[in-house]
């Protein structure tokens, strides 16, 4: 019986500990030219990732998230954007093409991803991570629209996330990143 016990509380307990063992820094990624992006490399820094499109309602964002990045940018934090045509096909640009429109239309300086998907069958294996909670250890959280934004901390955890809608300047968004 007390062995039962034993293996019943490991089965329990184990996956939820693998589960928040697991950070953003266990990915690379390709950034929007082509290069491997190790998500190691943003240790120590809070960390907005954004799923974004550029034939959508919310597209006006990327102007506010550079003004934002520029605002707080640097050693503690940084805002990594991922297009998507998840949604209506509001990204069906090319990388290069997606990459164009932000420096021309939004001067975005910030670093840009190339383009994924993050829902569905074909999920990238980044965003499994960030919309599960059996993945990340604290929210399930599906992208619903272009735009959303995932709080990530200074040791690579999710720490909550913003709908598509909240503006990167929101006191939900700005207090975070302000906070110690």
């Amino acid at each position: 019986m007390k062995y039962f016990i034993i293996l019943i509380f490991m089965v329990a307990y184990i996956p939820q500990v693998n589960s928040q063992s697991k950070t953003i820094y266990d990915f690379t990624v390709k950034s929007i030219s082509g290069e491997d992006f190790s998500l190691s490399q943003l240790k120590g820094k809070k960390v907005l990732i954004v799923n974004t499109a550029s034939k959508c309602g919310n597209t006006p964002q990327y102007s506010e998230l550079q003004e934002l990045y520029q605002k707080y940018g640097g050693d503690k934090f940084v805002i990594i954007g991922f297009p998507a045509n998840n949604f209506m096909g509001q990204e069906p640009g090319s990388n290069e093409e997606i990459a164009q429109f932000c420096k021309l239309n939004y001067g975005v300086t910030f670093p840009m991803m190339e383009k994924i998907s993050v829902k569905g069958n074909d999920i990238h294996p980044l965003y499994e991570y960030l919309t599960q909670e059996s993945e990340n250890g604290v929210l399930d959280a599906p992208v619903t629209w272009n735009f959303q934004k995932f709080m990530i901390d200074e040791n690579g955890k999710v720490v909550g996330y913003a709908k598509p809608t909240t503006k990167p300047f929101s006191e939900e968004i700005v207090k975070w990143i302000e906070s110690n």
